[in-house]
């Protein structure tokens, strides 16, 4: 039984130098600016400042990015007006499936692809949908892992509020 605690508090210490540098920024702190482009658009996140940005990461052979898709889409047609965008970066590398994707579900948001995974790896992700979220002054306010319900009052009323 000692050994195992002996054990555990080695991997919990080498494990906890392994991630230093790489974790995502804390909440507080001002979000990683980047510029993402691919064949369609440019990004710069930067030049969303005085916006709340929901800054989604996601991909099409994702089922839980799927099935939250159409309630990113309904929150940025009620929250447009109020300063709050959705930002969804595609982590997908097959740019057919991703524009098939845009089209069979009707997105309509500001959405860039990222196959090189550049801007995820900034940020730390590594379980999809992630989702931050970024006040009017560029500073990371919360992150969300898995599917979210956008149009849930609690969530609203929040972005609201930012």
């Amino acid at each position: 039984m000692r050994r195992a605690s002996v054990l555990l508090a080695f991997l919990t210490l080498a494990l906890g130098g392994c991630y230093s540098g790489s974790r995502p920024p804390r909440i507080g702190n001002p979000a990683p600016d980047f510029t993402v482009q691919d064949d369609e658009r440019k990004v710069t996140l930067s030049e969303h400042r005085d916006k709340v940005v929901v800054l989604n990461f996601w991909a099409t052979w994702c089922p839980p990015c799927v099935e939250e898709t159409p309630s990113l889409v309904q929150m940025q047609q009620r929250m447009k007006d109020k300063g709050v965008e959705v930002l969804a970066i595609s982590l997908d590398v097959d740019e057919g499936a991703y524009h098939k994707f845009l089209k069979d579900y009707k997105v309509d948001l500001l959405t860039v692809r990222d196959p090189e995974l550049k801007t995820s790896n900034l940020y730390g992700t590594f379980k999809y949908p992630e989702t931050y979220i970024i006040d009017r002054n560029g500073i990371l306010r919360r992150k969300f892992i898995g599917a979210v319900d956008w149009t849930s009052p609690e969530i609203t009323d929040y972005l609201g509020k930012l």
